[in-house]
C-alpha cells in the first residue's frame, strides 16, 4: 500500500545531530560529577524526552541533576549545533523526489527543532513541526505519531515512519504505522541492527527501493 504521508523523526534522522548531543550531555553531565559514555546515552537515551531522561538518571545513579541542568544542555547544545550541525547524507536529494506530504514529529523540545531546521534550511521544507510536548506520553508511546497523523489529516495505517531510534521504532509500531529504520547518521556505524518489523534505510538513495510509488523519479 502506497502510504499517504511521510513522518520524519529529526535528530539522528534528517540532522546528525546526535553524536553531538551525547558529547554535549557527557561534558555536561561530568562537570556535575556524573560519568557517561557515548554507549550508554544512546542506548537508553536515544529518542527519549529530556524529562525521560532525567527520569532515567534518576532511577539508574541514585542522583537528580540540579534545577539548570536542563537550561544548560540546551543552551549547550544550540551553540554546537550552530558551528557543527549538518543533515544527513543525501537527505536533500530525496526530498527534492519525494511526491507525497511529509512531516516531522521528533521527541526534541519546540525550541530545538525550530533551531535544527532553521539552522540546517529545511524549515520550509516541512510543515511546523510537531514534538512530544503536545501530547501526553512520548515514545515509545505511539501518541505523537498519532498526533501528527491527526494534524496532518491522514490514517495512521496510511502513514509511513522514518526512524533511527528504538522507542521511535515502537512508538510507530504501536500506532500501527509501517516504519524503516534510518542507520544512515554518523552515530549508528556498527551499532546498526535490523529491527523486526522495521527494514533497514541505510542512505537515502535507497528509500525509492522500499516504497518506489513515494517517488516521482527516484534520486542520484
Amino acid at each position: 500500500m502506497r502510504p499517504d504521508l511521510v513522518i520524519f523523526d529529526c535528530d539522528g534522522v534528517l540532522i546528525d545531530s546526535e553524536v553531538l548531543s551525547a558529547d554535549v550531555l557527557i561534558e555536561l553531565a561530568g562537570e556535575h560529577g556524573l560519568s557517561l559514555t557515548r554507549d550508554h546515552v544512546w542506548e537508553h537515551y536515544l529518542g527519549r524526552s529530556f524529562p525521560t531522561v532525567a527520569a532515567s538518571v534518576r532511577e539508574t545513579f541514585g542522583v537528580d541533576l540540579v534545577p539548570t541542568f536542563e537550561a544548560e544542555y540546551r543552551a549547550r547544545l544550540l551553540t554546537r549545533f550552530d558551528s557543527n550541525l549538518r543533515i544527513t547524507d543525501g537527505l536533500l536529494a530525496m526530498l527534492a523526489h519525494l511526491a507525497v506530504p511529509s512531516c516531522v514529529a521528533t521527541s526534541s523540545s519546540p525550541e530545538r527543532v525550530r533551531r535544527s531546521l532553521a539552522i540546517t534550511g529545511l524549515t520550509d521544507r516541512f510543515p511546523p513541526p510537531f514534538t512530544a510536548s503536545e501530547v501526553p506520553r512520548g515514545k515509545p508511546a505511539p501518541d505523537l505519531f498519532l498526533h501528527a497523523a491527526a494534524r496532518m489529516g491522514v490514517d495512521p495505517a496510511r502513514c509511513l515512519v522514518i526512524e533511527d531510534s528504538l522507542p521511535g521504532l515502537a512508538a510507530a509500531a504501536a500506532a500501527g504505522m509501517p516504519c524503516l529504520h534510518y542507520t544512515g547518521a554518523s552515530h549508528m556505524g556498527a551499532r546498526a541492527a535490523s529491527v523486526p518489523g522495521a527494514p533497514v534505510l541505510a542512505h537515502w538513495r535507497d528509500f525509492p527501493l522500499h516504497y518506489p510509488d513515494l517517488f516521482g523519479t527516484r534520486p542520484a
